[in-house]
Parts: C-alpha cells; sequence; structure tokens
C-alpha cells in the first residue's frame, strides 16, 4: 500500500476544503495534501452561470443522494445533492451569496460555541470576499471570493418592490450589510461574468504553490487512529488503496453527508449503529450523524402576462451564442441569473431573526430550450420560493453497510413538528398575499402553485407535503458545542479524538438565516486561524 506524509491532510475539496488549502500553504514551510472523491471542475457548464440548470436537470458533478421516503412529505424521497467535483457544492449551487442574520451568530456563542458571536465571525467574513460595491466596516474588498451585486434588469422585478412597500415590507440596501431584514437586491459569487466557486476564488492561487498537493478521484474509506490520535487518512483510488499520513491534524471537510460517514466508518460514532453494520466501535460519539437539519421551501407561482426577457434567451440559436460569448468572454444573457431579489421576513414581530426567505424567479423550473417548428416554447412563469429558515425538525444519517461506497442513509424528517407545519403554511400566505398586490398587476396571470383549489390550512398543508423540496442548505450533522449531543468542541475538534477536526457544514450548530455557503467559507477561514494558532484579523 502506497504511503506518503504530509504536515496537514485535508479530506473533501469543497467549499471549506478549498479554503483551507488556500490558507494553510500560505506557509511555504507547510505541506498540505488535498483529497477529493470527484474530478476537476473544466466542464464549461460549471462556470458559465446559466449552465446550473442543466447541472441539476441531469444530476451533473454531485454524489447522487436522495432521502430515504419522508413520512411527511408522502412518503417521497427527496432530491438532495450535494457536490462531487473540485469546488464542491460551490461548483453547482445557484451562486446566491447570504451570510445569515448577525443573531444567528450571537445564538452560537449563547448555547455553547463560544468564539462565535457576530462580531468574532464578522473578520472572517471580510477577509474572505471582495464585494465589488467596496469595503466599509460590514463588507470585505480585498478577499479572494468575487461577490457582485446583481445584473438582472427585468421590469418584474421592480413591481414585486412595489408589491412589498404595498404591504408594508422593509427594504434593505445590503442584507450581508448592517441589516438583513427585508427585500434586497440579490448577490451572487461571479467573476467577470464566471462562476467564482471556491476551487476558482481559493484553490486555483492555492495550486500554484509547490507545498499543495491535489489528488482527485481520491474516495477516503477511512481515519487512521492510533489510539486515540488521528495520524492519517486511507483512500481509494485506480482500485489501490493508498495511505496518507499527518503529521500534524486530519481535516474532514467532506460536508454534510460525507464527513459523519468517514467518522463512523472509521469507528467513531454511536456505538450501537456501527455495531449493527459492522464497524468496530473505537470513539463512542453519538452525536456524530444526528441533529440533521435543512431549509424546506415550496413554489408560489403564477403565468406570467407576456414573455420576460429570459424566455427570449432560451431559444436555442440565442442560447448557444449566449453560451459560448459567456465561456469564452464573461458576457451576455448567459452571464445573468432570472432572479434579482432575495427577502428575509419575520412571521411574527416577536422573533429575534427572521424566520422565512424568499427566492424570486423569474421563469418556470421547466424552462427549457425551445425553437420555431422545432421544439415549442414553454409557457412562462415567475414566482418565489417560500423557506423557512429555522426548523425545529431534526433528521440523522447513518450508514447502510461498511462499505465506504455505499451511499448513506439520509433521514431529513422534515415536518415533524406543529411549529414547522404552521411555519411554512405562514410562508405560502405570505407569499401568496404579496404575490396578490397592485404592483404586479402587469404581470400576474392564473396562479399555477399552490392553484386556486387550495384555500384551507387544510389543503395548504396537502400541497406542501405533495410539492416541498429541499433548498440545498443541509448541516449540524458534526455540531459543535458543549452539549452531549455536541460531535465537536467550539474549536472543531472531534471529542475524544487528538489530531482531527471537522470543517464544513457539519459542523454548524444550527441553520443561518438563508443560504448557508458563505458561513461555510467564514466557518473555513476562522478554522484556518485556529490550526495554525493565528489571532484573528482586525475588525
Amino acid at each position: 500500500m502506497a504511503e506518503r506524509s504530509y504536515d496537514y491532510v485535508v479530506v473533501g475539496a469543497g467549499s471549506a476544503g478549498c479554503v483551507l488549502a488556500y490558507r494553510l500553504t500560505a506557509d511555504p514551510s507547510l505541506r498540505v495534501l488535498l483529497l477529493e472523491a470527484g474530478g476537476r471542475d473544466t466542464h464549461p457548464l460549471i462556470h458559465v452561470p446559466i449552465g446550473l440548470g442543466k447541472i441539476w436537470e441531469h444530476r451533473m458533478f454531485d454524489w447522487g443522494y436522495d432521502t430515504e421516503p419522508e413520512p411527511r412529505l408522502d412518503n417521497r424521497r427527496i432530491e438532495a445533492m450535494r457536490g462531487k467535483v473540485l469546488g464542491g457544492s460551490s461548483s453547482i449551487n445557484v451562486m446566491a451569496y447570504v451570510r445569515g442574520h448577525r443573531g444567528d451568530y450571537d445564538r452560537w456563542a449563547r448555547n455553547g460555541c463560544p468564539g462565535w458571536s457576530y462580531a468574532e465571525v464578522l473578520p472572517y467574513f471580510k477577509r474572505c470576499e471582495s464585494w465589488e460595491k467596496g469595503e466599509n466596516a460590514w463588507r470585505g474588498g480585498r478577499g479572494p471570493l468575487s461577490v457582485i451585486d446583481t445584473r438582472n434588469d427585468d421590469p418584474l422585478f421592480d413591481a414585486w418592490l412595489d408589491a412589498a412597500r404595498e404591504a408594508d415590507w422593509p427594504y434593505t440596501e445590503d442584507y450581508n450589510g448592517k441589516d438583513q431584514e427585508g427585500f434586497g437586491r440579490s448577490q451572487w459569487t461571479i467573476r467577470k461574468g464566471r462562476r467564482c466557486s471556491a476551487a476558482v476564488a481559493f484553490l486555483r492561487p492555492a495550486m500554484r504553490r509547490p507545498n499543495l498537493t491535489v489528488v482527485t478521484s481520491a474516495l477516503a474509506t477511512r481515519v487512521i487512529l492510533d489510539g486515540a490520535r488521528a495520524t492519517g487518512v486511507e483512500y481509494s483510488r485506480d482500485g489501490a488503496l493508498h495511505r496518507a499520513l499527518a503529521t500534524r491534524e486530519v481535516l474532514l471537510a467532506g460536508g454534510v453527508f460525507n464527513t459523519p460517514q468517514l467518522l463512523m466508518l472509521s469507528g467513531i460514532g454511536e456505538a450501537d449503529h456501527l455495531r449493527q453494520v459492522g464497524v468496530e466501535p473505537k470513539v463512542n460519539l453519538p452525536g456524530v450523524g444526528r441533529n440533521l437539519q435543512d431549509h424546506l421551501s415550496v413554489d408560489v407561482h403564477h403565468a406570467r402576462r407576456g414573455r420576460g426577457p429570459f424566455h427570449a434567451t432560451m431559444r436555442l440559436d440565442r442560447a448557444a451564442v449566449s453560451m459560448a460569448r459567456a465561456y469564452v468572454f464573461g458576457t451576455g444573457p448567459g452571464t445573468v441569473l432570472p432572479s434579482r431579489l432575495h427577502a428575509f421576513l419575520k412571521t411574527r414581530r416577536e422573533l429575534a431573526v427572521p424566520d422565512i426567505q424568499f427566492l424570486f424567479r423569474g421563469a418556470p423550473a421547466g424552462a427549457h430550450l425551445w425553437f420555431p417548428g422545432i421544439t415549442p416554447a414553454y409557457e412562462d412563469s415567475f414566482g418565489l420560493r417560500p423557506v423557512m429558515l429555522h426548523p425545529e425538525s431534526r433528521g440523522v444519517v447513518r450508514l447502510r453497510s461498511a462499505d465506504p461506497s455505499a451511499p448513506v442513509r439520509i433521514v431529513q424528517n422534515f415536518l415533524a413538528t406543529e411549529h414547522d407545519v404552521r411555519t411554512i403554511r405562514e410562508g405560502v400566505k405570505l407569499g401568496r398575499d404579496i404575490a396578490g398586490r397592485k404592483g404586479l398587476d402587469p404581470f400576474r396571470g392564473r396562479e399555477t402553485a399552490p392553484g386556486p383549489d387550495c384555500r384551507t390550512d387544510a389543503e395548504i398543508d396537502a400541497f406542501v407535503r405533495r410539492t416541498a423540496i429541499t433548498a440545498h442548505h443541509p448541516c449540524a450533522t458534526c455540531a459543535m458545542g458543549t452539549g452531549e449531543d455536541a460531535a465537536l468542541d467550539p474549536t472543531l475538534r472531534v471529542r475524544g479524538v487528538e489530531g482531527l477536526r471537522v470543517v464544513d457544514a457539519s459542523a454548524m450548530p444550527d441553520l443561518v438565516s438563508g443560504n448557508i455557503n458563505a458561513c461555510v467559507l467564514m466557518i473555513a477561514e476562522k478554522a484556518a486561524d485556529l490550526v495554525l494558532g493565528l489571532p484573528a484579523p482586525d475588525r
């Protein structure tokens, strides 16, 4: 079995792994190995922003995960894609940059995660980004990650803002700045018209350094333990097993499903479960795989009077030119997403943070290429997706077997509490209320979802059970904290194991108020300083 030694071994070249590679290799004396189960991020669809539609449609560059049948969602298996490619989910996501509400991080600090208050994590958010409108007290202007304001000019979104004003909802100039709550212009991780994934922003510069080794198509099979210390990682590549030893630390950044899987395959997890699947328990850590949380969402959708600008760009000949232009020059319609707004709202005034997010879409989910006389054009439509931000429901990730190549069992356990049922119902009602305002009259056709026959609470609940999907923000399966179920301490160390940390979405103690990629990047930025023993950057 081939064996090599490094200072640090990082498992997973997703958002967090790319940041770790960038920050750790800034010290030329440190040797770092980065393992990635997927391949290189060379496909044009990854880099052209509008290409994400095809990526999602064909489940490209992801692990192919679906949940187990969800009992409160009509026993449907819910698609649960996670990136399997350099850049991880940042190479296939919708590119939205949302930090969450400052109260989320203050809640983390109050509930057993000292060092993670908003004031303490803000310097890492700022260090990470280059906000195109410039640096200020809340935003960074010199970081590796490019964050831009929306380029979409569809007048539909001005009508949404008119409708929001009619309904007395606030407007925020920058939901990643001083105030999150309200309606605001979308922000995207795009640079010069192309996706600015973590691989583009962090890993590519790091790969020019001789002290970084990147190995793709490498499936980690277990963490090597010497007693209670992690000394390396075993991985499979090209049909052979390899060992990578770490003289300092092993850093797991495989993501919310794969990190707990690797820990459990290594004998770190709930002892009874490990025995059931044929894995010898080495460290009884019941919190591994527990506490799974995700954002659930549904559609409020309307047919559109007339056709919007995105519809015209989907004509086959125009789309082909747009894709080529976007890939080669970083310009044109292929660089602009059919969305321009996010909203973060409270269904009850007394809440500390928003509990509903609206994701706006200026085109139907089934938008497709069309051409006169060959493929009929689709009916144009628009809508919003209410997203429940802080569910009480908790799921679990479990091994299916001791085979590292077997996909994990994912049980989201959506809508397990009356609070969650009520909150997503209220989100649907709020969305309908805003969509029915006078400002949208010039654009709004018939309601296609939930539809005119869905009016009572019971009918809305049935609609949610029948149609709800994930917003792709799973987290917390190796949560940090101080309670009995915390798998990590607040410095991200795995409890009961020396030389082993988790740095990815699974380390989050609970969900933040919005998309989670920005949060994961921040966690990795802070983790790099924790690993290296460096002070936090200036505030």
